[in-house]
């Protein structure tokens, strides 16, 4: 039989999972942003991004871009893309972490 550890333990590690997936995109995607969208990239403080020093309302800034989906009016397929995906994953990983501390909670 399968013990609530188990299913909490495997719940962790596809979150953990999903956020590094997450992490890795988002760092692509700036990556990507420096050739194909410069003025966004000074925007969101692009080499400083995952920095210590990286300024929260500059990276609030690319979220609010993906939130509402500015991205669809650019030309260059490959950021576009990229934005979506970075979009759908930050989706999920934030349903999964909502899920795995409900799950930590009640369990």
């Amino acid at each position: 039989m399968i013990t609530v550890d188990t299913i909490l333990f495997a719940l962790m590690l596809v979150t953990i999972i999903n956020m590094v997936r997450y992490l890795t995109a988002l760092r692509s995607l700036i990556y990507i942003m420096r050739e194909a969208h410069p003025l966004l990239y000074q925007q969101v403080d692009g080499n400083g991004f995952f920095t210590t020093h990286g300024n929260v309302t500059k990276q609030v800034r690319l979220f609010h871009y993906l939130k509402s989906k500015e991205y669809h009016h650019h030309h260059d397929e490959v950021f576009t893309g990229k934005c979506e995906r970075v979009r759908e994953l930050f989706i999920l990983s934030t349903s999964l972490l909502g899920v795995t501390l409900f799950a930590a909670l009640i369990l």
